[in-house]
């Protein structure tokens, strides 16, 4: 062979190979934010879950209690307004999630006022009904958080991805996810004074 040759069939072997990993790594990063999308689902799936649960937390503690109006028409005003927000995945941006965690944090604050409310009630607390469906809410509130983690996790790696050298030479068109944030002063243990 001539060498001629061999320099075109490695030039030719090097842009195959270039072309190659160039495809592979755009489809990474549609995978990965694909990913991350998906998870931002199961966080909106989590927080439905939820407000499906609040109308038999609120029809147990009427049926229960003569209890304080103002609490119950709190979390139902709170959950109307969360299903209310939705983000589509497509256009996930810091402003979406942040309308987003505004409508649940204001169910989650309705919902503390609701338990704590509820301690007041012997009668209430001793209801197994309402008992099961405290731990179901407790429940579905660890699942919130296990899923904002996961999505979280996805969109880190989705970032990176996209940011990392040589990577961020083929991340034209692809744009960073946000990130659910804690909202500010969670960092600080609630005072609870009885």
């Amino acid at each position: 062979m001539s060498k001629g040759l061999i320099t075109v069939l490695v030039f030719g072997a090097l842009v195959l190979f270039g072309g190659v990993w160039a495809c592979n790594k755009r489809n990474s990063f549609v995978g990965l934010r694909e990913n991350a999308r998906a998870q931002w689902q199961q966080v909106e799936s989590q927080y439905q879950r939820r407000s499906d649960l609040i109308p038999n937390i609120v029809a147990t503690v009427k049926g229960e209690a003569n209890f304080e109006k103002s609490t119950l028409e709190a979390v139902i005003n709170a959950r109307a307004k969360a299903t209310q927000v939705s983000i589509n995945p497509e256009n996930l941006d810091d402003n979406s999630i942040a309308k987003f965690k505004a409508a649940q944090g204001e169910l989650s604050g309705a919902l503390s006022r609701l338990l704590v409310v509820s301690e007041n009630y012997p009668n209430l607390k001793a209801n197994q009904a309402f008992s099961d469906l405290r731990v179901s809410l407790e429940g579905c509130e660890n699942r919130v958080a296990t899923e904002r983690m996961k999505y979280n996790d996805l969109s880190r790696d989705y970032n990176k991805s996209i940011q990392f050298f040589p990577g961020n030479l083929l991340a034209g068109g692809f744009s960073s996810m946000p990130y659910f944030e804690s909202d500010a002063g969670t960092e600080k243990a609630p005072k609870v004074e009885l």
